[in-house]
């Protein structure tokens, strides 16, 4: 094996090595953040024992989500082990996923800890999926100028289970059932009867949902000794309250202005703790704030869908690079961890499979055009595909589960950009008149070294050839190539203007 042949495999084997060991590290990195590995907490060893009081506390701003589940959870595990006397959460929220918010619900509802649930700072608010934190925890608080409610659960696919409209259509529609029975039939008849068993179907699940959920929010607001009514009509009506209308309504237990004035209303007072009362005496504690770990902040923010949006931009455009240009390694190994961080980001979020399929559906389209002459119908199908497939990727009737449609006509922009560009590029080198190869050399000037009569030795492109005249040609005639037959250049002498401007031969 020669230098040169070994010197290339391992530049490949380095290659793919790279690749294959920076997919490896992301996924490691990602497993304890999907719930693989071991997740016992131990215990931290501390130099210092101290009889005060501890209080633990962390916070929570936007959406629930796995990420900020497993942060709640271990924060949990961390207090029981450390024996911490209370943990205080702060809560801003519009909602999030009904499993993550069930998970944090029954690890609080379990703790040996009290926890308090501190819906802070002013403005901030415990909508959707933190109404049931708040009401799940032994001590909810909120701050001056939040709110809570708006508990209505919400078709993660997108649209509502039940919107305002249709309850009042299907109200209308329980009302005048017995005057037009007959009508109904008559066109479920007419219409093969899909329509309205699909619409009834939808109904059904829509009602098993909202009676779970009603439950589940009654269930924990009894057992804290809070309004159950109110939790149920934050659930299907979607009401929501001020601080002062929560704790008149006995939604909450105090409000706080700040930490201090909350540890300072709950001390001394009874909550239950796995059943068993205890008393919450906090005088004189030391506060340690415990934020969200950079690899916690690092998942929760490209579980945005604007970032899992642009990471599967980018894992296409690497992967798209590293195939159209084999062997630049780079871009493909970019792409390949752009790509798995995007879906690691969809396992959390509403996304429409469609949206992914045409988003692949580009990405061939987009590969095909490199490797077919198309004249850039490929490429227009592709932007249309990515087009389409951004807007459908991810529905929800939740603001922070949507993609910025800023971000979608620029990426959609962008990409037509860059086809547009490289297509115009493509065929004006297509255009270009051939410098290489017989094409290269037809019509090419040069001049004769030798005699050519009939055969000889002319110089073209700097390189000498063999050439053939039907004229003997002098050395140091301009010529011109007419033909190329294999090695031999058939040329013919190139008109030359006399000063007075007409040709000689």
């Amino acid at each position: 094996m020669t230098v040169y042949k070994w010197n290339c495999l391992r530049s490949r084997f380095r290659g793919r090595a790279a690749v294959l060991l920076s997919i490896a590290f992301v996924l490691m990195w990602l497993l304890p953040a999907a719930g693989i590995g071991d997740q016992d907490v131990e215990k931290p060893v501390s130099s210092t024992v101290s009889d005060r009081p501890k209080v633990v506390v962390i916070t929570v701003e936007g959406a629930i989500n796995p990420v900020t589940s497993e942060y709640i959870e271990t924060s949990l595990k961390e207090a029981a082990v450390e024996d911490i006397d209370l943990l205080v959460l702060k809560l801003d929220t519009p909602g999030g996923l009904m499993s993550s918010m069930r998970t944090i619900v029954k690890a609080i509802m379990a703790s040996p800890v009290p926890v308090a649930v501190y819906v802070y700072p002013p403005g901030a608010r415990a909508a959707s999926a933190g109404v049931f934190i708040t009401l799940s925890a032994h001590v909810a608080a909120m701050a001056p100028g939040t709110n809570i409610g708006a508990a209505h659960p919400v078709n993660i696919g997108g649209g509502g289970f039940f919107g305002k409209k249709k309850e009042k259509k299907e109200e209308k529609k329980d009302e005048d059932n017995s005057k037009d029975g007959d009508e109904t039939d008559k066109d479920n008849e007419k219409n093969g009867g899909s329509g309205d068993k699909i619409s009834s179907d939808e109904n059904i699940m829509a009602r098993k949902v909202i009676n779970d959920t009603v439950a589940f929010v009654k269930s924990i607001a009894e057992k804290n000794g809070r309004n159950a009514e109110w939790a149920e009509r934050a659930v299907r009506e979607s009401i929501s309250s001020t601080e002062r209308e929560a704790l008149q309504e006995g939604v909450i237990d105090l409000i706080a202005e700040n930490l201090g004035e909350l540890l300072e209303k709950i001390e001394g007072r009874a909550v239950q703790i796995r059943g068993k009362e205890t008393i919450l005496a906090l005088a004189g504690a030391s506060i340690e704030e415990r934020p969200m770990d950079l690899r916690r902040r690092i998942l929760a923010t490209i579980t945005d869908p604007n970032v899992a949006y642009l990471l599967l931009m980018l894992g296409i455009y690497g992967i798209f690079f590293e195939i159209a240009n084999p062997g630049v390694i780079l871009p493909g190994a970019l792409g390949a961890i752009a790509l798995i961080l995007a879906f690691f980001a969809f396992q959390v979020l509403p996304v429409n499979y469609a949206g992914i399929m045409l988003i692949a559906l580009a990405l061939v389209l987009f590969i095909l055009e490199v490797k077919v002459v198309s004249y850039g119908m490929l490429s227009i199908g592709g932007i249309v595909s990515t087009f389409l497939g951004s807007i459908m990727l991810i529905r929800s009737m939740e603001p922070y589960y949507r993609i910025s449609r800023t971000l979608i006509f620029g990426v959609t922009g962008l990409t037509a950009l860059v086809f547009v560009v490289g297509l115009g590029l493509a065929v004006k080198v297509q255009r270009r008149k051939p410098v290489t190869g017989v094409e290269g050399l037809m019509g090419t000037v040069g001049e004769t070294t030798t005699e050519v009569a009939p055969e000889g030795k002319v110089r073209v492109h700097g390189e000498i050839w063999n050439a053939v005249s039907d004229t003997p040609l002098p050395a140091g005639k301009r010529i011109r190539v007419v033909d190329v037959d294999g090695m031999m250049l058939q040329v013919e002498a190139l008109p030359q203007l006399e000063n007075n401007g007409s040709i000689k031969h």
